[in-house]
């Protein structure tokens, strides 16, 4: 069992992370409306950002497996994000932030997979579910606060106030993860290989993957699922802002805020709802609030409703905060005992990868050509598609064998279901 310092450290890395790993997020298409940035290229340069992640996430799942530096991973890619992030302020042309948000992707790709391994090596199997929830809950916490301030900071300051905001984060991400004390990790179950080694065997290779039903239905669920769910915040935000409905770094912070403190709680739930009944009923709950979320962001933006921002936000926190703690979590009840579970993160990530990016393009368009209540419901309908897969597929995630394995004491043995 890691050391309590070492768990704090995660905390905190999660805390400050949480303002980092995402870059800009929201904020970039309010930044380059400001920019007379038009949606159609706004969704275009997130798509070409999220498709450079794309394509690196298995590849860094792979090196996250293989390598015991997980810690210099994650301050290097903190790192890179800053950097790209100041090249957007610094010229905000369509090469420069086309480039930038390519480095950002690849930069995120590395590192989630680096703290779920981290997590996972810290604690075992046995407590991995919990202490998805706490980072969860600290990840969100560092959102609201990171929201916050860059509401104010904007306010005050401008938004060139928010990437200042962005560097300080950043250092508390790095002085966090160097924290964590290396010998605290066990590396071999951080990929999910401790039950198989006590069976002399090493890690499966990469066709096995491909091979299991359970992990690709989990991928295509979660594509699906982003494709309707990545563009939503930052539509809104853009939404609101065009029928003029207050400043935009406020506004944009204020649909943060609503969603990341709704998330808080859904992560602790989603923790306790995987150790009791397993991860179906989390990922369906998850699955159909985006349509209403849908709906009634259609109809907040087409009749200016301002209180609309508040179920639409609140909605979005159950979606996200459930899924934060059900993605790595169902892999890794999958994938234990193949010391391949970074690699099978990966995939299902670069399955949301492809999602997300196509969901920008997808909302931009929509919104450019048949305005954004319409863009709305069709991100709405592409979740009904995402849950129909799910079933289909078998549903994964809430079988009692996977299930039996959340509760045993962390670094204890668990049979990989058949």
């Amino acid at each position: 069992m890691a050391a309590i310092s070492s768990l704090a450290a995660l905390a905190s890395l999660n805390l400050f992370l949480s303002d980092v790993r995402d870059g800009l997020g929201p904020f970039l298409g309010v930044f380059l409306q400001q920019k007379q940035w038009g949606p159609g290229e706004i969704g275009l340069v997130m798509t070409l950002g999220g498709l450079a992640g794309m394509v690196a996430t298995i590849p860094m799942g792979a090196l996250v497996d293989s390598s015991r530096a997980k810690r210099a991973i994650v301050v290097i890619g903190s790192a890179v994000v800053i950097v790209a992030s100041m090249a957007i302020l610094l010229a905000p042309s369509f090469g420069v932030v086309a480039l930038a948000q390519a480095v950002n992707g690849i930069a995120a790709a590395a590192l989630g997979p680096a703290v779920a391994g981290i997590t996972l090596g810290l604690v075992g199997p046995g407590g991995f579910d919990r202490q998805l929830g706490r980072n969860e809950a600290f990840n969100h916490a560092g959102n609201i606060l990171a929201a916050v301030l860059a509401g104010v900071l904007g306010w005050w300051l401008g938004l060139p106030a928010v990437f200042a905001l962005m560097a300080a984060m950043a250092v508390g991400t790095v002085l966090s993860v160097l924290a964590v004390r290396a010998g605290d990790i066990d590396h071999e179950a951080a990929r999910g290989l401790a039950p198989a080694a006590e069976n002399g065997r090493g890690a499966e290779g990469w066709r096995s993957l491909l091979a299991d039903r359970r992990l690709l239905t989990v991928a295509v669920t979660m594509g699906l699922f982003h494709l309707g769910n990545a563009a939503m915040l930052p539509l809104f935000g853009q939404g609101m802002v065009a029928r003029g409905a207050g400043d935009p770094s406020a506004l944009t912070a204020l649909t943060v805020v609503v969603a990341q403190a709704t998330m808080i709680p859904m992560a602790l739930l989603a923790a306790r709802l995987a150790q009791t009944r397993g991860y179906r009923l989390v990922l369906l709950a998850a699955l159909l609030a985006l349509p209403l979320r849908g709906l009634i962001a259609a109809a907040a933006t087409q009749w200016d409703i301002g209180l609309g921002l508040y179920p639409v936000q609140i909605l979005d926190g159950v979606g996200a905060g459930l899924l934060g703690v059900a993605t790595p979590g169902i892999v890794a009840r999958i994938l234990q005992g193949t010391g391949r579970f970074n690699v099978g993160l990966g995939l299902v990530m670069t399955a949301q990868g492809i999602g997300a990016a196509l969901s920008t393009t997808l909302a931009g368009l929509v919104a450019q050509y048949t305005g954004y209540p319409a863009a709305f419901l069709t991100l709405g309908a592409v979740a009904l598609v995402a849950a129909s897969a799910y079933l289909l597929g078998g549903a994964p995630g809430g079988d009692a064998a996977t299930t039996a394995s959340a509760t045993l004491p962390p670094g204890a043995p668990v049979k990989r279901p058949a």
